[in-house]
């Protein structure tokens, strides 16, 4: 996560750089005549709201008999004044809500789309950045990153910039109408609030991010505590995971205090502020309404034009604020989209054929650390349709064979192939279409049996997924359940037993119909009687594919074509069952600790 750290201090205009594409997007021309329609109507609404408080002046001269009023001014007379300063005020509502409709589905396309990249770019991650990834805080980055995109497209471009244009315009119309006077107060004032406002904002800002840290901390802790449901309930975990929750969330509320604190002082000086500008331009105008200088009507339309700019400052300095914090939300969602994908597809990478399904490991050598090396030089061949099995103790690298030929990783040196083709050769989507996999700990999407099954082959019918699941020997379970294939399997699957979520697997594996298969230690964490079943269901599975098995139990890959024994990342004996017993090594001592355990 360095990256998304580093990612939160990037400047806002880079920030918003990367987001201005979303609304100028190359070859959609309805995109940008909705922006420009936008932009149009946001100007005409700002003109209306300038020319507004001169309705209101004219109306209040004509009721006083004073003031100077032009012959059209004169002919409305004092109520036609105020119906058209009505109609100026609904005009300028009407503007803004007409603009909001037409720029809606551009923000609510950039949204859609920047949400979409950064859903689809953590995938093309890396295993080892999911596997150092923090879920709760993950998911919490991409929330505010979207909701940070939403309310900076919505605000910097209609808050911030009208605003600029309605203080110019009312300044030009202070100088030209009155003198050089009132234009030099509103500007000090303007001037000093806005600096005041920025500079206690990012004050707050800092408070902020560390508030937003202590969040997702605390969010981070729920939800893996949750996921590990089981896990607190059998270590009667429970007071200790609140007390976790509990501590992280005190942080929380320390620095969402300091916010509260922060806010009152942003607030109370801004009054302050404007109030002071507010009485020194009416002070004035008041002076020249008692010398004769100026109208009853010019008094208040100063007083309008003060309200109607002083209105949109007060909001300043929370739109300001949470613009910096959308900037720093998006930085940090940014930041993921520029974490580089570790394995990526070559560019003139090409569709892997699998004509025959020979799959070769050419002396490869790789390690998850340079220092720490797990493969040393192995080289191993599984022949069309046949099957390899891989066993070994612990940490001697079994896993690991597995995920390059999927490369989830890849190697650092030799080579994988499949029919002679480089698997780093060929396009990755490719490559997954190829190989099924059985983990050992089968994890199901929180949807219906049907959908799990048909995950294998998304556009499988009934009649298809049926017949997987009879051939994986869950059907008949599946059937006696009330609402069948439609019955919801609950999170990660957890309303299904090891041995049925097994069987599921095993069925989507059959649907998706691959021409290679591994086998990552698929029964090692069933019981004997339920391992037996899924053997068997393994083995029609396996039938007629190239099969790589990596296995725990020596028992259920005593059948296989040939054995490689994985001993510290290398190859240490290899052979049949028969072969490998019979020459007394380091299988047969395996083997036979194995036995002696089981009758135990």
């Amino acid at each position: 996560m360095d990256d998304q750290h580093q990612a939160k201090d990037a400047g806002g205009l880079a920030v918003i750089a990367r987001v201005a594409p979303y609304l100028w997007p190359k070859g959609e021309g309805w995109v940008k005549r909705r922006v420009v329609l936008s932009l149009a109507l946001l100007a005409l609404a700002k003109v209306i709201a300038v020319i507004t408080p001169l309705f209101y002046k004219a109306a209040v001269d004509a009721l006083a008999g004073e003031g100077q009023q032009a012959a059209w001014m004169l002919g409305a007379g004092a109520i036609g004044l105020t119906v058209a300063y009505g109609v100026t005020r609904a005009m300028n509502v009407g503007f803004q809500q007409l603009r909001d409709v037409v720029f809606a589905p551009v923000g609510q396309r950039a949204l859609r789309a920047l949400a979409l990249e950064t859903f689809t770019h953590i995938h093309r991650l890396s295993l080892r950045y999911h596997i150092q990834r923090r879920t709760g805080g993950l998911s919490r980055i991409i929330e505010r990153g979207v909701k940070g995109v939403d309310f900076l497209l919505r605000f910097l471009l209609f808050s911030i910039g009208p605003l600029m244009l309605e203080l110019l315009m009312v300044a030009v119309i202070l100088a030209f109408l009155f003198d050089i006077r009132y234009l030099v107060v509103v500007l000090v004032t303007v001037v000093l609030y806005v600096a005041f406002t920025f500079a206690v904002t990012e004050w707050r800002v800092r408070i902020r991010r560390e508030m937003n840290e202590q969040d997702t901390d605390a969010n981070q802790k729920a939800i893996d505590s949750l996921l590990n449901f089981e896990t607190v309930k059998y270590f009667g975990a429970e007071a200790r995971e609140a007390a976790r929750y509990d501590s992280a969330m005190g942080k929380y509320v320390g620095f969402a205090l300091r916010t509260q604190y922060s806010l009152a002082f942003l607030n109370a000086g801004q009054s302050l502020l404007i109030t002071a500008g507010l009485v020194v331009v009416m002070v004035m105008a008041a002076t020249g309404v008692q010398r004769g200088v100026l109208t009853t009507g010019d008094f208040v339309m100063v007083n309008a034009y003060m309200i109607q700019i002083t209105m949109p400052l007060n909001f300043l300095g929370t739109v300001y604020r949470e613009i910096r914090q959308a900037l720093i939300d998006m930085a940090q969602m940014f930041g993921l989209l520029s974490q580089p994908a570790e394995v990526r597809d070559r560019p003139d990478a090409k569709p892997l054929h699998v004509p025959h399904g020979v799959v070769e490991f050419r002396n490869v050598t790789f390690g998850y650390e340079p220092e720490r090396p797990i493969l040393k030089g192995i080289s191993l061949t599984v022949p069309a349709g046949g099957t390899l099995a891989l066993v070994g103790p612990s940490g001697a690298g079994k896993s690991t064979v597995g995920r390059l030929l999927f490369r989830f990783y890849d190697v650092q040196g030799g080579s994988v192939r499949i029919d002679g083709q480089d698997i780093r050769d060929v396009t990755q989507d490719s490559l997954h279409a190829q190989i099924g996999v059985v983990p050992q700990d089968t994890v199901l999407f929180n949807d219906t049996i049907r959908y799990n099954i048909a995950y294998g082959r998304p556009d499988a019918d009934i009649t298809q997924i049926e017949d997987a699941a009879r051939a994986a020997r869950i059907h008949d379970f599946i059937v006696s359940l009330p609402q069948g294939y439609d019955t919801q399997v609950g999170e990660r699957g957890l309303k299904l037993s090891g041995g049925e979520k097994q069987r599921v697997g095993i069925a989507r594996t059959l649907l998706k119909d691959p021409p290679i298969l591994l086998l990552d230690e698929a029964t090692s964490a069933l019981d004997t009687e339920t391992e037996q079943d899924i053997q068997t269901a393994l083995r029609r599975l396996g039938a007629g594919r190239t099969t790589l098995v990596i296995a725990h139990r020596l028992s259920t890959i005593a059948d296989a074509d040939e054995i490689a024994v994985l001993e510290d990342g290398r190859i240490v004996e290899r052979g049949s069952h028969a072969a490998l017993l019979a020459r007394q090594g380091r299988y047969a001592a395996l083997w036979y600790r194995q036995d002696a355990e089981e009758a135990a």
